[in-house]
């Protein structure tokens, strides 16, 4: 819960305050702010700068730096890195929370990198790959740059414990995956294979998010991006599951609708905005195949659609009285863990 000026004027205007102690929460709140990411203009300078400098060196490498070199290419993202280092040591010493973490994120993405241009220096690259490839295509031929970027990451998320570091350590285990199945498989994994790999993949990172996030309850917010790329994961690789059952389409819709309760109850918007796009497209194969011609199909929805609000009314009555009772059940940690990010 963000607190704005207005809403302690508001509770000046109510009696329950001072002006005066509205004054000193508002600088408090203000001199805390800067360490946790919100949607101000600094902020959003701080993350474009940092995902454009991030994205130059990964996604949108081209073949031009093959012209360099394994050696120069090594050398070059040592020399980026040193940078990254000097930068998040300099943001640091200030207390500049944000920037810094994004420099450190720039390290860990420049491992690979490195990796990379130190293996095709040792010549140990057989076939024609390129670093351009790395974000693009599923090869067992990453595993050795995946390995060290999870441990920089690692370290790097050891040393300076900025929750950003998460981000490219949730990626690379994502990556990872998708390339040990093409190794195990012999270098071209089934469709269908890689599919299922994903889903499997996501509820296991789902799983670590969880679990992270329980321990880091009383400090920064660490799961997040394992929460995000577990949820496209586990959600993506479910999606394209291929069935002509309406019970296993009803039972994706299900699934939907608990990952929206599950984003409600652990305060989670991803789980809610992945669960509302399936649940949406549930609903529009109903419309589309099982219910195309019915004209009642429309008032049917419309009439759950306002049930649900009516539904909603009633929940924000009792939902103070129904939220106590159900934590009073849950084991301690999880307690501390939903009061924390309510």
């Amino acid at each position: 819960m963000s607190i704005t000026r207005k809403q302690l004027n508001e509770a000046v205007s109510a009696g329950l305050i001072s002006s005066q102690q509205a004054d000193a929460l508002f600088t408090f709140f203000e001199a805390n702010a800067h360490a946790t990411p919100r949607f101000s203009a600094t902020h959003v300078l701080y993350y474009l700068g940092g995902l454009l400098a991030i994205g130059a060196m990964t996604l949108f490498m081209n073949l031009g730096w093959e012209a360099f070199g394994g050696a120069g290419i090594f050398f070059i993202a040592l020399l980026y890195a040193g940078v990254g280092l000097k930068l998040t040591s300099a943001f640091a010493a200030r207390n500049l929370v944000i920037p810094a973490g994004i420099c450190a994120t720039f390290v860990v993405f420049m491992t690979p990198l490195a990796i990379y241009g130190l293996q095709a220096w040792a010549g140990v690259w057989t076939e024609d790959i390129t670093y351009q490839g790395y974000h693009r295509y599923i090869k067992w031929h990453w595993i050795y740059m995946e390995l060290g970027t999870l441990a920089v990451g690692a370290f790097m998320a050891w040393r300076y414990k900025y929750p950003f570091l998460i981000m490219p350590i949730a990626v690379t285990l994502w990556y990872m995956t998708m390339d040990l199945t093409a190794m195990l498989t012999g270098g071209d994994a089934p469709w269908e294979l890689r599919k299922l790999v994903s889903m499997y993949t996501g509820l296991l990172m789902i799983g670590l998010a969880f679990w992270v996030d329980v321990r880091s309850r009383h400090t920064a917010d660490y799961a997040f991006w394992i929460y995000l790329f577990g949820v496209v994961a586990f959600w993506g690789g479910m999606s394209l599951q291929q069935s002509d059952s309406e019970l296993s389409k009803a039972l994706y819709f299900g699934i939907n609708l608990l990952m929206i309760a599950t984003g409600v109850m652990l305060v989670r918007r991803v789980f809610v905005v992945v669960g509302a796009l399936g649940c949406g497209i549930y609903l529009a194969h109903l419309a589309s195949r099982v219910f195309e011609d019915s004209w009642l199909f429309p008032i049917v929805l419309t009439a759950i659609g306002l049930a649900i609000i009516y539904l909603g009314i009633l929940w924000q009555k009792h939902e103070k009285r129904i939220v106590e009772r159900a934590r009073r059940v849950l084991p301690v940690a999880l307690r501390e863990l939903l009061e924390a990010r309510s």
